[in-house]
């Protein structure tokens, strides 16, 4: 399908109107939103329609973390929030960490500027949904708006900078607020658009590597610091673990599911391949790109049958129920791994995601803006309305729920990495790196080198969202599931290629 720029823009109206309509199913939304370049993030999408079912909702062992907040920004918020006192504001996201988080306190910052909060929580289709009619109609409904990175460009026209605005409005302006404290990449991958800040960065999963310290300590082997080691010990684990229930990996294999289209990219970063080159065709086929899907191929060997059948959401129980030994995926996991209700509470341990035996692929050879690296990202921003009419007491909402306190407390209490750098080294941080159990945050050094240094994106394209959860995981499915090539990557990724070029040969640009 091929569009002109309006053409595109209602197309996106027409398909969010009849699915909150309820005249087309979820299936058909994401198939539609995909073919006009709407998509999820990696995150994002392992949570459409699913709840929280990753165990990544508030910790209730960590919910009384005490706030942190100076007397001068307190005053600020009591003194600013007066004249909006009794307003409502509302936001829509999906269930996130620091959304799960800041909807359980909301109430503190209600108690300082007698503002009052509704947060809705609905499956992420449902937010595009709501926030694409709420910008077409300009209605105002929503004060403020979950962004999925894959939607900062389409949503840049709609929301107000907050860098901008925080300077036209001194009297709104909480002190030490503190744009530089965002993580740099952060900032750059997941909410700036043509120089705007379209948002501020409000979550992030990334990629690293986790290990079960007791079952490698038992065989004497070492943590992997490359793919060829990650092999190895994931072999002898199988080998020598298999009648005890154990693998040595699990994976989000599911056929047709981008949780797959996840795995398998990063697969191919790490044999130094790219998704495209620098002529923007496919180049997973090339020598690179299917040593990484052969790679991933005997992972799929030694990890438990039920891999071609999960998500991410498979791939967590995996680890909970101590079902493998070695997983590099969504450093999210981790808190989770690590829970009190878990069987493997303290086992899990945490390492920076495994480097490949060939130099990563250049930026300058690869096209579409991907960025070949060892950790894979997804992340979302929080955005301001410029339709609102509650903009004022929405943006003190935003500063607070953004601010460094509540921040790391969001950390400290869901789990998840911080977005501020200031938070990692925040004495409440630094202070729980020893527990083995709830609340640990003995994960966030690797999780901020892995952010400042290794952090890898998928193609910056209006179509990737659909070629990255219709094509791409549909052949790898069918692959992994023996339903056709015959067990050929070559084969597999031959096919993709023509699927893709054509798409892209179609499609670009609109």
């Amino acid at each position: 399908m091929s569009f002109k720029n309006h053409a595109r823009q209602q197309y996106i109206i027409d398909t969010a109107n009849a699915f909150t309509r309820k005249k087309i199913s979820k299936r058909v939304f994401l198939h539609r939103m995909g073919l006009a370049g709407v998509g999820f993030s990696a995150f994002a999408t392992g949570m459409l329609g699913n709840g929280n079912s990753r165990g990544f909702g508030v910790n209730t062992a960590a919910a009384a973390v005490e706030p942190n907040m100076s007397d001068d920004v307190a005053n600020f918020f009591r003194t600013a929030g007066k004249p909006f006192a009794g307003t409502t504001i509302r936001y829509t996201s999906e269930s996130t960490p620091p959304t799960n988080v800041v909807n359980e306190i909301k109430k503190e910052f209600t108690d300082l500027t007698g503002i009052n909060v509704e947060i809705e929580i609905v499956p992420l289709e449902q937010v595009l949904a709501k926030a694409t009619q709420d910008v077409q109609g300009q209605l105002g409904t929503y004060d403020l708006y979950y962004l999925d990175q894959a939607w900062t460009s389409n949503f840049s026209r709609d929301t107000i900078d907050p860098v901008q605005y925080y300077k036209d409005k001194p009297d709104l302006a909480m002190p030490g607020f503190d744009f530089d404290d965002f993580s740099k990449p952060l900032v750059e991958g997941i909410s700036l658009y043509e120089g705007k800040w379209v948002g501020l960065p409000f979550d992030i999963p990334i990629f690293t590597l986790m290990y079960r310290k007791d079952i490698l300590e038992k065989h004497g082997l070492k943590v992997p610091k490359t793919y060829e080691e990650f092999t190895t010990a994931v072999k002898f684990i199988t080998a020598a673990e298999k009648e005890n229930g154990i693998f040595g990996t699990g994976l989000q294999a599911k056929s047709g599911h981008y949780s797959l289209e996840c795995d398998w990219t990063q697969a191919v970063w790490g044999h130094g391949g790219s998704i495209f080159g620098a002529d923007k065709k496919f180049s997973g086929n090339d020598a690179q790109g299917v040593a990484g899907l052969e790679w991933y191929q005997e992972m799929l060997a030694n990890a438990p049958a039920s891999s071609v059948t999960s998500t991410w959401d498979g791939q967590w129980q995996m680890g909970s129920a101590g079902q493998v030994a070695l997983v590099q995926s969504w450093a999210e996991f981790f808190p989770g791994w690590n829970a009190d209700d878990s069987k493997v509470k303290g086992l899990w341990e945490m390492a920076p995601p495994l480097q490949g035996p060939a130099t990563l692929r250049s930026r300058s050879d690869v096209g579409f803006g991907e960025i070949p690296n060892w950790g894979h990202q997804g992340g979302s921003s929080m955005g301001l309305s410029k339709y609102s009419k509650n903009v004022d007491a929405a943006w003190l909402f935003m500063q607070w729920a953004c601010s460094k306190d509540v921040m790391t407390r969001c950390t400290l209490i869901g789990g998840f990495a911080p977005m501020r750098n200031s938070s990692f080294t925040d004495e409440r941080i630094v202070a729980k790196k020893s527990l083995m159990g709830s609340g640990t945050t003995r994960h966030l050094d690797t999780v901020k080198w892995t952010i400042d240094n290794v952090m890898a994106s998928e193609p910056d394209m209006p179509i990737w969202a659909g070629l990255s959860t219709n094509e791409i995981p549909t052949e790898l499915g069918r692959l992994l599931t023996g339903q056709a090539y015959n067990g050929s990557a070559k084969a597999c990724m031959d096919k993709v290629a023509k699927l893709v070029d054509a798409r892209v040969k179609e499609a670009w640009p609109f």
